[in-house]
């Protein structure tokens, strides 16, 4: 197989070109990297899109909200799992399991009659969307050298930005001109094919694991299996005193899962001190925890605040709440071929644009006009977008070559389990403010207050977890840079 570190590089840029990085012969591996994360990104948006006409055929209305949950909740346990099962098998039989499931939970979800099977089938989806995407960011930070993981990251957030314009309108002209059923058949094909394009492909040397001996850690995936489950427990129906023991119990086992694993070896799911803030991927990974749960108040929240304070149409709360993806794409683009030395300032600067658009929300959603709404959805999206592009390349630098796989698959698993922890934690502070009662005159603007100062904590902690992340380290704690991989 070529050396990929034989591409000729941008001279501007200090790392790869983009033509040089989609006509070599490592084009088809980022087309396979990509074309995992459109399944699992794609998918997610398309179901939400189709929940009115599955319900009106299948029924099931009280548990629509675990069609999201158990999509979660399978993502962040395979997530959890992928890099262990890449440093033992490779790339290769862990993405085909991941794809076969996928695609087994499509056709599970497109042949129910009932919504428990569909659920059923959203929990497959989720074990192998999950799995996908962890194992794409492994093989982006194994198989590319350094110098193509800018691009590499740009072209995945592309793929993520396209999906939320794409992913919905794939499932309305499903419903519309056919069925939601073959919607679910439509991404599982995809599926099958991604399994049948993993198999036919040669592996390369640096994705092959190495078979290490010791038990696969079925007990502690029993542990975080149940400790996800619980906190989303919490934040499908919230009450006062039903959704914080909920909350504590699954924390709990969360925090039990997170001890037990840092005593393991060999099988250890997740890197050596996950959100350990002395640690740069220790601060990466907290950092990453703090500001999903910091922004997850407009997406989870905002519709319907938006919609309440201003009236505002469904079609332009959508694309105001899209906003966030196409700022995503954008920044990440434009900066990708940024050369690595620049790697803490873009870091630095969208982490800042992230907790800058906090305090934004908390004034434009109560207050208006919705343009300003918008902006604020952009320059969140637009700070995540510049960071996202080099975090994996500087945790990759700064890990032990032994820990860059458990990195890699960790950077999205976190971001999913901080989206689900924030859900359930601001969702306790509307409800307590308010936001069952929004028809009443002034509540929703004082709902939309109390969400968005719930944020700031989280915020603050993400940002404080960032300058961590990037601030000067000695030699010592480096560590020794791996080697390209070809």
């Amino acid at each position: 197989m070529t050396d990929l570190s034989e591409l000729p590089e941008s001279p501007a840029s200090g790392g790869v070109s983009w033509h040089a990085l989609l006509t070599g012969s490592h084009a088809a591996a980022l087309a396979l990297i990509c074309l995992s994360v459109w399944l699992h990104a794609a998918d997610s948006l398309m179901v939400a899109t189709m929940l009115p006409a599955i319900v009106a055929e299948v029924g099931g209305a009280a548990l629509v909200g675990w069609s999201v949950s158990l999509y979660e909740i399978g993502s962040i346990i395979a997530g959890s799992a992928s890099a262990l099962l890449a440093m033992r098998h490779g790339l290769r039989r862990p993405m085909i399991c991941a794809a076969s499931l996928f695609a087994a939970g499509c056709l599970a979800s497109a042949l129910s009659p009932t919504m428990p099977l569909l659920l059923t089938g959203r929990l497959l989806q989720g074990l192998g969307g999950g799995g996908l995407v962890a194992l794409g960011f492994v093989a982006a930070g194994v198989i590319f050298p350094r110098s193509h993981t800018a691009r590499v990251m740009a072209a995945i957030s592309t793929l993520w930005g396209v999906s939320a314009f794409i992913g919905p309108l794939i499932a309305a002209l499903f419903v519309e001109y056919a069925s939601w059923r073959w919607g679910f058949a439509f991404f599982g094909l995809q599926a099958v094919a991604l399994a049948l394009w993993i198999m036919l492909r040669p592996e390369p040397d640096a994705a092959r694991g190495a078979d290490a001996p010791g038990r696969f850690p079925l007990k502690r995936l029993a542990l975080l299996s149940a400790g996800v489950v619980l906190v989303a427990s919490a934040g499908v129906e919230i009450g006062a005193l039903r959704t914080p023991a909920l909350m504590v119990a699954g924390l709990t086992c969360l925090a039990a899962f997170l001890w037990l694993d840092g005593r393991a070896v060999e099988t250890r799911l997740l890197p050596l001190a996950p959100f350990d803030l002395r640690q740069p991927t220790g601060a990466a990974l907290l950092m990453i925890l703090g500001l999903s749960m910091a922004t997850i108040a407009i997406t989870a929240f905002g519709p319907l605040l938006i919609t309440a304070i201003h009236d505002a149409a469904p079609l332009a709360v959508g694309y105001i709440i899209v906003c966030s993806s196409v700022g995503w794409t954008l920044t990440a683009v434009l900066v990708s071929g940024s050369p690595e030395r620049y790697d803490r300032l873009f870091i630095a600067l969208g982490m800042s644009f992230v907790c800058l658009s906090i305090p934004g929300f908390l004034y434009a959603v109560p207050r208006g006009p919705l343009w300003l709404i918008a902006m604020m959805a952009v320059l969140e999206g637009g700070g995540f977008g510049m960071a996202w592009t080099f975090i994996l390349r500087r945790c990759t630098a700064l890990a032990p070559s032994g820990e860059v796989q458990r990195v890699s698959g960790a950077i999205p698993t976190v971001q999913r389990a901080g989206y689900a922890l924030g859900a359930v934690c601001v969702g306790m502070v509307a409800n307590a403010t308010g936001f069952l009662e929004l028809e009443r005159e002034g509540t929703a603007a004082t709902v939309s207050n109390w969400v968005f100062l719930a944020c700031i904590p989280f915020a603050m902690v993400g940002l404080a977890a960032m300058v961590m992340f990037i601030r000067e380290r000695p030699p010592a704690q480096a560590g020794c840079p791996r080697e390209d991989a070809v």
